[in-house]
């Protein structure tokens, strides 16, 4: 018997998000880096420079995690801060060498499970799954 919970688009969802997160978060491990350290350090490489309010919007992390996140970052060496040319009270974010050598070691790995998710629904599936979760967002 089907539990009335799947009927809620919510609930499936969230399952949805829950198996590709766990799929991802395994496949990442291996190179000791955390979904959301690729994150940040996917974002990073194609915007460098990011403030700590902007970063966190992007990765989907709330600002006090992030900073707890990013202190770990520097200390592995992968980003380091930068006082803002403009704002001096502002902190930007930038990939150390170490860590764009990181990003790309990871990326293929992130991309693998997209290939994943692409051979398993359809080129015309995907981009309809993204222009639908697109419009949730």
């Amino acid at each position: 018997m089907k539990n009335p919970i799947d009927s809620y688009i919510s609930y499936t969802l969230a399952a949805a998000h829950r198996a590709v997160h766990q799929s991802l978060t395994a496949a990442l491990k291996e190179h000791g880096v955390q979904v959301e350290v690729w994150r940040v350090l996917e974002t990073l490489d194609a915007e460098p420079s990011q403030t700590m309010g902007e970063l966190a919007r992007i990765v989907l992390m709330n600002p006090p995690t992030l900073t707890k996140m990013v202190d770990r970052m520097v200390m592995e060496g992968l980003v380091h801060r930068q006082a803002g040319k403009t704002d001096q009270r502002q902190v930007n974010l930038m990939l150390t060498d170490l860590g764009r050598k990181r990003m790309a070691q990871v990326r293929g790995v992130v991309q693998s499970q997209d290939e994943a998710i692409c051979s398993l629904l359809g080129e015309s599936e995907v981009a309809k799954l993204n222009n639908i979760l697109g419009r949730l967002m």
